[in-house]
């Protein structure tokens, strides 16, 4: 009953993926090239193409597989700055912590340099007191106005990228941070603002929860890992 829909599904990605658009953050600006847009496409074709493996379907394999190839090189082309990060769309180098999902989808492999490189300079440059920013808002043509507090779904996404590329001591602090900053009720929001202390936005958050037991199991699993070397 569900073949039907990872169809459509691939169908619509393979159709749309190189369409300009707002990106995962619905930014109100003109259309852009944005790489989560492009990076999420890669998965649908790549995860309908293993399915239709399974399946048993070799046309689709071939087609779907194909698609995933070359929506990943155009990433590779053009998604990239000069010093190799993933930027936030194909017209700047600015960053977006939703390119954090390369390394949690398997984008790139884990030594990949330009994981790696992309990874730590939002660990560095992308953050609050060592919580994540979605982006710059000054950097960002997003039709919004002021300040706005760091995301926690994005700061569960860098512990998760951190001990994805080895850098599990970094990633296990950061996650000690953010349990810390849970509400009374142990539960999370959409923002933090890390002056005030605050939870911001929707809460309680389904997203930010859910990016927090993949964190966690990425840590887990890392610890186990190194039980059995």
């Amino acid at each position: 009953r569900l073949w039907p829909i990872v169809q459509s599904q691939a169908e619509c990605a393979a159709r749309v993926w190189r369409e300009p658009d707002q990106g995962i953050w619905e930014a109100r600006g003109a259309p852009r090239h944005y790489v989560s847009s492009k990076l999420m496409s890669w998965v649908a074709l790549d995860r309908a193409a293993r399915l239709a493996e399974i399946r048993g379907a070799p046309d689709l394999t071939k087609k779907w597989q194909a698609i995933a190839n070359e929506i990943r090189a155009d990433i590779l082309d053009h998604g990239l700055t000069e010093k190799g990060v993933l930027r936030q769309h194909y017209g700047t180098d600015s960053l977006d912590a939703s390119t954090l999902l390369a390394a949690i989808t398997g984008f790139l492999p884990a030594n990949d340099e330009r994981l790696r490189s992309s990874v730590m300079a939002i660990a560095d440059n992308l953050t609050e007191h060592g919580f994540v920013l979605r982006y710059r808002t000054e950097e960002t043509d997003d039709g919004l106005s002021g300040k706005e507090g760091t995301f926690l779904i994005c700061s569960f996404w860098l512990v998760s990228a951190l001990t994805i590329i080895g850098e599990v001591q970094r990633a296990r602090d950061l996650m000690e941070r953010l349990l810390r900053i849970a509400s009374p009720l142990g539960l999370y929001a959409e923002e933090f603002d890390v002056a005030t202390g605050r939870h911001l936005g929707n809460f309680p958050q389904a997203f930010t929860h859910l990016a927090l037991i993949e964190a966690a199991s990425r840590i887990v699993y890392s610890e186990r890992l190194d039980e059995f070397p």
